[in-house]
């Protein structure tokens, strides 16, 4: 039988002034929301769903930002595809699922120093350049 990775799709969405919200595992490590493909759910409508159960925040699913492989554990990849998400309501407290030990919303500069994958760090960063990236400008 072939092995086959899972598929955990993950969303950057950052709040109106621009801090990225964030979830503390089991592994105490800061990630972003997101989750398991389901069989009959696009990326984007996985995104959608995992962020509000996840937060509590309703967001639209914007562009891809990147796929990557990572390994939590020895020898258990799963394959992290990112989108970059706008958030649709103004200023919601997000709220802690059952499903992380905290939730966080970071200034940009935080984030660096977090314990966090690189490949989720590499995905803020480039949310963030899109965000602020002038209008007309090679980032759209």
């Amino acid at each position: 039988m072939t092995k086959r990775w899972p598929v955990s799709v993950k969303g950057v969405v950052l709040d109106r002034v621009g801090r990225v919200l964030l979830l503390r595992n089991e592994r105490e490590e800061w990630e972003l929301p997101g989750g398991r493909l389901e069989f009959e759910e696009t990326p984007e409508e996985c995104v959608v769903r995992e962020l509000f159960e996840e937060s509590g925040w309703t967001a639209e699913a914007g562009p891809l930002l990147d796929v990557w492989v990572y390994e939590p554990i020895p020898n258990a990849k799963v394959l992290i595809v990112t989108y970059g998400c706008h958030l649709l309501e103004g200023d919601v407290t997000p709220r802690l699922s059952h499903e992380h030990k905290e939730i966080g919303i970071f200034e940009p500069e935080e984030v660096g120093g977090l314990v966090m994958p690189e490949g989720y760090k590499n995905s803020i960063r480039a949310w963030r350049r899109r965000q602020t990236a002038p209008s007309g400008s090679a980032f759209e």
